[in-house]
């Protein structure tokens, strides 16, 4: 892959072959992102974990402490007894079968989370080769699926997402944007990091935490010491 030149000279100020801890990754990552809008700082994650076994699988959620920075649309599929609850709680789209078939018939996406109610679910399950691919499909263990679509909504819009391991066993996830302070990125990191580290399988072996790279959209990756986080 050809990066560009400012990308080149962003990588320059990073020491290869260097542990950062988390504040000096933080510190770097604000001072190496050069794209003209805010990027978002991401965090990656490797585990030592398998997840074609069942019972090694990482997944879960967590609400960011100083949110992700970015405006979430969140649709709720559910019974008409808890539309008033969810469009109260702020939701975008509320709506019951009628959402179900248009995603289906119309290849609708303007949203970025579902939340549905079980009795939804057998419904939303036929979508779920539409879905699944683009991390969308509601899940109990996300905390999208649940009665208590008022509280999800809520969550989601104060800085919940989701963690789960790709078919490499690495965990992608936002964790703010480059124009937050040193400490909202920080809290959030560890947020992030306790989360999973509370997530570890009991069937999982040896050195849980692999690696762990912070990144901006546009940045160079800076490697960070897993025993600093």
């Amino acid at each position: 892959m050809v990066h560009g030149k400012k990308y080149r000279e962003s990588i320059t100020k990073i020491n290869k072959g260097h542990l950062y801890d988390v504040s000096e990754s933080i510190k770097v990552v604000k001072e190496v992102a050069y794209a003209k809008f805010d990027e978002t700082v991401e965090l990656h994650v490797k585990l030592g974990v398998d997840s074609r076994h069942a019972d090694q699988q990482v997944r879960g959620a967590v609400v960011l402490p100083n949110g992700t920075g970015k405006q979430v649309r969140v649709l709720v599929i559910a019974g008409t007894d808890k539309f008033e609850e969810a469009k109260q709680a702020g939701a975008d789209v509320v709506g019951g079968e009628e959402l179900i078939a248009k995603i289906q018939s119309e290849n609708w996406f303007d949203f970025d989370v579902i939340v549905s109610t079980p009795d939804m679910m057998s419904g939303i399950g036929r979508l779920g080769r539409v879905l699944g691919p683009k991390g969308l499909m509601p899940n109990p263990k996300a905390g999208t699926v649940t009665t208590e679509v008022g509280k999800a909504v809520k969550d989601i819009k104060a800085g919940k997402i989701e963690y789960r391991l790709d078919k490499n066993n690495i965990i992608h996830c936002p964790i703010g944007k480059v124009s937050f302070s040193q400490t909202d990125l920080d809290t959030n990191l560890r947020s992030l990091m306790g989360a999973i580290m509370k997530a570890k399988p009991a069937a999982a072996k040896g050195q849980y935490i692999r690696s762990i790279t912070l990144c901006s959209t546009m940045g160079p990756g800076i490697h960070v010491n897993p025993a600093s986080a």
